[in-house]
C-alpha cells in the first residue's frame, strides 16, 4: 500500500470512529434524559421506576385538591378510571388546572407511592385529554363519555 493511501485510510477510520463515538454520546443522552409516561394503574401494578423521572397522567378526582398548610404545595388524586394515585406538588399550578381535568405530570415517586411531581401540565380547554390519557383510559376500558376517539 502507497503512503497516500494508508494517510487516506487511516483518516477515513478516524472519520468513522469519531462518527460513531458521537453517535454514542447522543444515544447515551437521549436515554438518560428520556421521561416515559406510566398510567395510575401502571404505577399501581408496580410498571413505574421507583428512582427515577417519569410521566404520570389522567383526571384530577372531584374533591381531592387539598392546600396543606400555608404555602405552595399541592395535592391530589389523578385517576385513569382503574387506578389511583396521589399527587403531590410545590408550585404554581397552570391556570387550566381544576378537578375533572386531565393533566399530566412531570416527577418521580416517593418511599410512600406517592407521586411527586415536578411539573404540572394542563392544556387546552374542558374538552380536550392529552393523547396519552386517553389511550390510558381506554385501556382500562372507560373512556371519558364526552370526548369523541380523537380526545376532543
Amino acid at each position: 500500500m502507497t503512503p497516500a493511501r494508508k494517510k487516506r485510510l487511516s483518516l477515513i477510520v478516524l472519520m468513522v470512529i469519531g462518527v460513531a463515538v458521537g453517535v454514542g454520546f447522543a444515544l447515551q443522552s437521549l436515554n438518560e434524559n428520556i421521561m416515559f409516561f406510566f398510567s395510575p394503574a401502571d404505577i399501581q401494578a408496580g410498571k413505574a421506576p421507583a428512582n427515577k423521572d417519569f410521566r404520570v397522567g389522567g383526571v384530577v378526582v372531584d374533591g381531592t385538591v387539598s392546600r396543606p398548610g400555608e404555602g405552595l404545595t399541592v395535592e391530589f388524586d389523578l385517576t385513569d378510571n382503574d387506578s389511583t394515585v396521589k399527587v403531590k406538588y410545590t408550585g404554581i399550578l397552570p391556570d387550566l388546572f381544576r378537578e375533572g381535568q386531565g393533566i399530566i405530570a412531570n416527577g418521580r415517586l416517593n418511599a410512600q407511592g406517592d407521586f411527586i411531581a415536578q411539573e404540572v401540565l394542563a392544556k387546552h380547554d374542558e374538552n380536550y385529554m392529552p393523547p396519552e390519557v386517553m389511550e390510558a383510559m381506554k385501556k382500562s376500558g372507560q373512556a371519558m363519555p364526552s370526548m369523541n376517539r380523537n380526545g376532543i
